[in-house]
């Protein structure tokens, strides 16, 4: 590996299912690749399905994405490993100044938040889809990610499960920050959901889905329990009013030009710097 050298590797959590995710963080990283002033190389690993790990030691950056089902464990070989990865990128960033970096995505997330115990992850009441407005929290509006991004912004969820009731003594003893949370019901009893957390100045992860695209988003609106979400969530006519407004340039494409490029523009100068003077 030389001075200039940034390898990233891609974790599809799919499981084999249709998705838009993995598509979009393909784009991202190849969009990144072509405008990168470093020797950026990516490789994309099935976790889920074909059960494939990446070795931490051989990539600098992680992406690993969404995907479907109950993120608690159901006695799968990958589990076990993807535990491991997350130890081992953790342990790695405590013991060495050459730091590895990972972008952690709704599924992914879940299954951080299940890893390090700081927080409940339960099944929520209803199934949520659609454009939601995400809420900056203190530690948010200071949060570089978010830099460009407005109170609130606007990104895809998509989930059957929810973080919430943080252990707030635990998050503050690793270092940790929540950094969104799902917008204020008022009428509805229940605890807001973390939407971002700052695992660390090198983990970050979102339970929304900031790679999301206009085109993406509606393509998954042909399943039925997405568009049934949807309704039930917003009503008919914010529906169709949220499908006309897809191409708004301050929602999800200001979102997905921001969060992850941004994080992959830091992680890379960060992974450069430290190689030219070791």
């Amino acid at each position: 590996m030389n001075n200039n050298d940034v390898r990233i590797a891609l974790l599809d959590m799919n499981n084999n299912h249709p998705n838009q995710g993995m598509r979009n963080l393909k784009e991202i990283s190849k969009a990144f690749q072509e405008q990168s002033s470093h020797n950026v190389s990516v490789e994309i690993f099935d976790v889920r399905y074909k059960n494939e790990m990446p070795n931490v030691a051989d990539f600098d950056v992680f992406l690993s994405s969404g995907g479907p089902g109950n993120p608690h464990r159901e006695g799968y070989q990958w589990e076990n490993k993807y535990a491991d990865f997350l130890t081992q990128i953790w342990q790695h960033n405590q013991q060495n100044e050459q730091k590895k970096y990972a972008f952690l995505v709704c599924h992914s997330f879940q299954l951080a938040v299940i890893h390090f115990k700081i927080a409940n992850v339960c099944k929520r009441k209803s199934y949520s889809f659609g454009v939601m407005p995400i809420h900056k929290s203190e530690d948010g509006e200071k949060e570089f990610l978010f830099k460009n991004l407005p109170e609130p912004f606007y990104a895809v969820d998509s989930r059957g499960y929810q973080c919430i009731e943080p252990n707030d003594e635990k998050i503050n003893g690793l270092g940790m920050k929540i950094v969104a949370l799902e917008k204020y019901r008022p009428t509805v009893h229940l605890e807001r959901a973390l939407m971002a957390i700052r695992f660390s100045e090198e983990i970050f992860g979102t339970q929304f889905h900031p790679e999301a695209d206009p085109q993406g988003f509606i393509k998954n609106l042909e399943d039925d329990k997405n568009k049934s979400a949807m309704i039930e969530t917003f009503g008919i006519e914010k529906y169709l009013e949220t499908i006309d407004r897809m191409n708004d340039e301050d929602k999800i494409i200001l979102t997905q030009a921001q969060i992850i490029p941004r994080f992959l523009t830091f992680a890379s100068e960060q992974i450069t710097k430290k190689l030219a003077f070791s």
